[in-house]
């Protein structure tokens, strides 16, 4: 299956999980799963960094790199198609990030980890 997570599961995840669901967290150690990470969450979380609003345990690089090392993680580019699809998504979400992200779980067909309850008011499936 292929694994989209949103930005607060990742940030979770790479802190140690404790705020992971169990089948998240249970999604996310199956190797079987392919995992995404949408480069707009790299951009989000950077801006929160840069606010004050996320503290890093290591630069972000660092962070990333570390997690496509040792998980497998596989970043996922912002495509047009993507951008476009903004579009045709109800206004369910104000956040532009998570919806970015649900469009592009949309565009290649991707569950989403997450443990917010408004994509779920969407037509992806969600993982949590």
């Amino acid at each position: 299956m292929d694994l989209l997570l949103d930005t607060c599961a990742f940030i979770w995840w790479d802190s140690g999980g404790g705020d992971l669901s169990d089948a998240a967290a249970s999604a996310l150690q199956d190797h079987e799963n392919r995992l995404h990470f949408s480069v707009a969450s790299i951009w989000e979380m950077q801006l929160k960094h840069q606010k004050g609003k996320l503290l890093l345990r290591k630069p972000l690089t660092d962070i990333i790199q570390e997690q496509c090392a040792q998980n497998g993680l596989l970043l996922l580019p912002i495509e047009p198609g993507a951008i476009y699809r903004l579009g045709q998504l109800p206004s369910h979400h104000a956040d532009p990030f998570d919806r970015l992200i649900i469009s592009q779980a949309k565009l290649h067909g991707y569950s989403v980890v997450t443990g917010d309850g408004d994509f779920s008011k969407y037509d992806v499936t969600v993982v949590w």
